[in-house]
């Protein structure tokens, strides 16, 4: 598949809200492979649509534990439990860090790659990378959130 062009902090694109996907059809399982390939090429955890530029409602996100990347059309958190306090980045803020408040605990629902209805109920990393994919496809970004006076930039370490 391709490697897609990450939108940066200050890219208009990021602040806009994502519409709805109508049908999930090869375009759009097309475009989650490229978000994964993507997402994989900058080891991200997660990534969603806006983020390469395209305002439609779809999210990637990988914990690399073994198992499949989710891939998420139209996610929605119907509830959400519990609060942690997490370390929080994003690719669209290289090197840049902030503490955040998310929740412990959220169930979302969405439709797969397939376009068949799916329920997640996920805790800690899971919850917070949804929670954090998901506030993308709104325009809000992870530094509207953090914990004030929390953002760290980390010097990249140089190529050898």
């Amino acid at each position: 598949m391709a490697i897609r062009e990450i939108r940066f902090n200050g890219d208009e694109i990021l602040r806009k809200k994502s519409r709805e996907v109508d049908e999930v059809n090869d375009r759009i399982r097309e475009l989650l492979q490229d978000m994964i390939d993507t997402m994989h090429e900058y080891n991200g955890v997660g990534l969603a649509g806006p983020q390469v530029g395209i305002l439609k409602r779809v999210i990637v996100i990988d914990l690399y534990d073994g198992n499949e990347p989710l891939q998420l059309v139209n996610p929605k958190i119907i509830k959400a439990k519990g609060k942690q306090e997490v370390e929080e980045g994003c690719l669209s803020f290289p090197n840049q860090f902030a503490k955040m408040i998310r929740p412990k605990e959220v169930t979302v629902e969405a439709l797969n790659q397939e376009g068949k209805k799916v329920k997640i109920v996920a805790k800690d990393l899971l919850a917070q990378a949804l929670s954090h994919e998901i506030e993308h496809l709104d325009g809000i970004l992870f530094v509207d959130n953090m914990v004030p006076g929390t953002l760290e930039y980390i010097e990249p370490e140089a190529e050898e």
